[in-house]
């Protein structure tokens, strides 16, 4: 460490050596051709680059740029329109502090307490507003779902997770909808490896770490024409309600539709509405596996009902009935999501990359050479990209990179169906 220090200041150029760090408009991002030269008569201009939390509250780490910062300023955080009073600033050197009463352009130093204050903010002279170069942060590449390992440790989990996503915006935290999975994100295995163990060690955190779940969907592939009675009686007036229907698969993305073309008035308008409400309110859970359900299409063509027993209730639970009656009938197939993978590997690699990719059931749709190295796009299931990072650096020692997003839903081959099916099963059996 002492060599290296030794070579900062032998050979690094100081900050009034290099170019001046150039303002953009706050709106583009784009330079407004202005700079921030570095001189202590200019007016403030500083860039939050780091924050760290400790025992005493939350540091912000300050490169100023050009002008002078004293304790007890008011300054504007021009990220978010609000000034800021600077309260303790000090000097770090390792984990001790010097106080400082002021500092001017090209010192680094750590302010105490700022409370609205993230990585990349440019602070600035309330009558001088300006906005420095923002720093880039590239998109997480991999991710794995944690949870508490007791009770107890939810709230204590969220709070330390939100200072440390406040931290570090490479690392990204996300509840699944589908799953409730808290999921974390971030630049490579060790990075997240770290982050638990920071969670265990710092903030007495326990997790439990795992692959995130797939979200997997459910459709029908048959048409299927059925008949379905509710009929219910117990002191009083009962329930009674019978519909005559067809369930189809819809078009892709189409979700699902309802119409009707009863006539004669066999089921009164007034019940279409809850009937609809019945069949949708089922579409969350499939009838495989449980997995909400994608593309039906239902009409009601006929049906009956009472003049006193049938009611907006009795025929929501007759749709109820009908789905659970007839889903298993239509062919039902498990659908899985399918990512466009966007692969950059050294051209020596791309042989390797590429027969991995068909390994993970992937299709190659394009690869564009450049400068530097090959891109590889691709359609590849969610399910077959965990731990893909890992892969892929080893392939290429290191080089290598990769982005995803959802593309659409496909459906799986019936032995990777067959799997999910009975991981589902038993999950259930244990709740």
């Amino acid at each position: 460490m002492q060599l290296v220090l030794d070579a900062v200041v032998d050979y690094l150029p100081s900050p009034t050596e290099v170019d001046p760090q150039p303002l953009t408009d706050p709106e583009t991002g784009e330079p407004t051709g202005e700079v921030a030269t570095v001189s202590a008569d200019e007016p403030l201009r500083a860039l939050a680059f780091k924050i760290m939390d400790d025992r005493f509250g939350a540091l912000t780490f300050i490169r100023i740029y050009s002008g002078v910062m004293k304790k007890g300023d008011t300054i504007l955080n021009s990220a978010t329109g609000k000034t800021e009073r600077i309260g303790r600033m000090v000097e770090m050197q390792a984990n001790e502090r010097n106080e400082l009463q002021s500092a001017q352009a090209g010192d680094i130093i750590a302010v105490v307490g700022m409370k609205n204050v993230q990585t990349g903010h440019t602070l600035c002279d309330v009558k001088h507003e300006c906005t420095l170069e923002p720093m880039i942060f590239p998109n997480p590449v991999i991710s794995i779902a944690v949870s508490p390992k007791d009770k107890g440790g939810s709230e204590k989990m969220g709070i330390a997770i939100g200072k440390m996503v406040a931290e570090d915006p490479t690392f990204q935290v996300e509840t699944d909808e589908e799953t409730g999975e808290t999921i974390l994100k971030g630049m490579g295995e060790l990075h997240l490896d770290i982050k638990v163990d920071i969670l265990k060690r710092t903030y007495g955190v326990d997790l439990i770490v795992g692959k995130p779940q797939v979200a997997y969907r459910e459709t029908i592939t048959q048409p299927v024409e059925d008949s379905y009675t509710h009929k219910k009686q117990s002191g009083g007036s009962g329930q009674f309600g019978k519909i005559d229907y067809r369930i189809k698969p819809g078009e892709q993305g189409s979700g699902f539709t309802f119409k009707s073309t009863v006539v004669g008035g066999n089921v009164p308008k007034e019940f279409w509405p809850a009937i609809e409400k019945g069949f949708a309110g089922m579409m969350e859970t499939g009838p495989m596996a449980g997995f909400p359900v994608l593309d039906v299409e239902v009409e009601l063509f006929d049906g009956g009902f009472h003049a006193v027993d049938s009611s907006a209730i009795a025929f929501e639970i007759a749709a109820k009935g009908a789905f659970r009656q007839s889903m298993p009938k239509a062919g039902p197939q498990l659908l899985e999501p399918i990512m466009n993978v966007d692969v950059f590997t050294p051209e020596d690699h791309v042989g390797d990359v590429i027969g991995d990719l068909n390994r993970r059931r992937g299709m190659i749709k394009d690869q564009q050479a450049g400068t530097t190295g090959v891109r590889i796009k691709g359609d590849v299931p969610l399910s077959e990209m965990f731990g893909y990072i890992g892969t892929l650096r080893t392939m290429t020692s290191g080089r290598g990179q990769f982005s995803m997003e959802f593309s659409h839903y496909a459906p799986c081959p019936a032995n990777v169906a067959d799997k999910v099916i009975a991981e589902q099963k038993e999950k259930n059996a244990k709740k």
